[in-house]
């Protein structure tokens, strides 16, 4: 991995799509964890987490590791989850954040040596081309190893180095705990939100 001391590194995550990498390998993410393995691997300047949530719920499940995440050391960037009806009449949300992180992934380029994106979002190729243009070097983290794989080609071909969540399984995780996590792990998320 090409992760240098003086490395000055910012960590973009698409909270949907780790989520579900994660939960297709069968671990939750310790994002307690997750930031000090960073922080051995350069100088961390920014941890950005990306979410939609849902609201007028009484209770959110994400709401308390977004809680958690925004006293921790993780820059929290939300909005409202979109309420839709699929083809089978279920109820579904859609909170789609590829905005964001394409705008702060730009704007933090002009400042840092490596960016790291935890996502396996095809749509983020030329996202990645144009803040190498800038000289960053770009990470990404997924996974090829669950069934169906969750990254695409030709993000893994674009950045400078893909790293596989599974072969992350024993430093950033914790096995998968029934009805949500601990504080620092992902919790239980509803699964009829999609990305």
């Amino acid at each position: 991995m090409s992760f240098y001391p003086t490395d000055k590194i910012a960590l973009f995550i698409d909270g949907a799509n780790l989520y579900s990498a994660a939960k297709a390998l069968n671990f939750d993410i310790d994002y307690r964890k997750l930031l000090d393995e960073f922080r051995k691997r350069g100088i961390l300047i920014r941890a950005y987490y990306y979410t939609a949530l849902v609201e007028g719920d009484d209770y959110s499940p994400i709401r308390p590791l977004v809680d958690w995440l925004d006293y921790n050391g993780f820059t929290l960037i939300t909005k409202t989850a979109k309420e839709y009806t699929d083809a089978q009449g279920r109820k579904r949300w859609r909170g789609d954040m590829d905005i964001e992180i394409a705008c702060d992934m730009l704007e933090i380029a002009e400042s840092a040596d490596h960016l790291v994106l935890f996502s396996g979002d095809g749509d983020f190729r030329r996202l990645i081309e144009a803040v190498q243009r800038k000289g960053c070097r770009v990470t990404v983290i997924s996974t090829v190893k669950s069934q169906p794989p969750m990254t695409s080609d030709e993000l893994r071909r674009q950045a400078d180095t893909f790293i596989d969540l599974a072969d992350l399984a024993g430093v950033i995780g914790r096995p998968r705990q029934a009805g949500g996590g601990a504080q620092g792990s992902t919790p239980k998320f509803v699964d009829e939100f999609e990305d």
